[in-house]
């Protein structure tokens, strides 16, 4: 019993320290994409353009629409999920947060789904939508997948522990005759 209580509070402080990350990630680098870009100092600006040229990230070197609806939809559903997720794991048995991270994790990896795709599959040597930027060999993509993934395998995680932990399942509350 004690053991499977710590690991629970484990993967909850695991959970809570990913949500606490995302916010400055989201607000500070995500969401230049999409935001004006006189929002952002030009430190910012810099950091996520060198970021971009040198993992060869071609979906944040120029985004496309598509890419740009996920990021919209991170700044209107995710975000505000991420202080409240970040409370839920680290206070530690809130089973109210087992819906909204059911939803949260679906959401995000299917998101992810057609990212990776683009990474592993794409041809980026032709002056296609991505103007022949993005990774040109096998070791440059993975770079760019290893990246990303773990925004796709914590979700996966999350998403398993709120289906699987005996804790988070749903009891049906019967009424008595």
């Amino acid at each position: 019993m004690m053991g499977t209580l710590s690991a629970r509070r484990g993967l909850e402080w695991l959970l809570g320290l990913y949500f606490l990350s995302h916010v400055p990630i989201t607000l500070l680098l995500d969401l230049q994409a999409v935001l004006p870009r006189e929002l952002y100092p030009v430190e910012l600006r810099n950091l996520l353009t060198w970021y971009a040229k040198e993992f060869k990230d071609p979906l944040l070197q120029n985004p496309p629409t598509w890419f740009k609806s996920f990021l919209f939809c991170e700044l209107v559903f995710q975000l505000p999920f991420f202080p409240i997720a970040t409370y839920a794991f680290f206070k530690g048995g809130c089973k109210w947060i087992r819906i909204p991270a059911i939803v949260y994790s679906v959401h995000t990896m299917t998101t992810l789904i057609p990212i990776l795709s683009t990474f592993l599959f794409e041809d980026f040597s032709k002056a296609n939508g991505f103007k022949a930027q993005g990774p040109k060999t096998f070791p440059e993509r993975l770079t760019l997948v290893s990246i990303y993934a773990p925004y796709f395998l914590i979700p996966l995680m999350l998403l398993l522990f709120m289906l699987r932990s005996p804790y988070y399942k749903y009891e049906e509350k019967r009424k008595k005759k």
